[in-house]
């Protein structure tokens, strides 16, 4: 199955890494559903969650840190009340 989602989390920086590496991961997902409890667990641990839909991927959608809670709690129905279109 294709993915069409994403989830996007800030890692926590310990101590002193040998490497520079990246303070995001980005894992894909199938389905919105699985997206939703992947995002909801990373955000229990207290991290900064973002997710979104994969090009091309369509209606193309961007869910901000500040509305993951809100989708969290919607149906797929309304998930684009609280997302953001992303730029073309």
């Amino acid at each position: 199955m294709t993915a069409t989602w994403y989830v996007t989390y800030e890692i926590r920086k310990r101590g002193l890494l040998p490497r520079e590496r990246s303070p995001r991961i980005t894992r894909a997902f199938a389905a919105e559903d699985d997206a939703k409890q992947f995002a909801r667990a990373k955000l229990e641990e207290g991290l900064v969650v973002f997710a979104g839909t994969i090009n091309p991927h369509s209606p193309r959608q961007l869910i901000l840190s500040e509305s993951v809670t809100s989708w969290l709690g919607d149906d797929q129905s309304t998930t684009r009340n609280h997302s953001r279109p992303a730029r073309e």
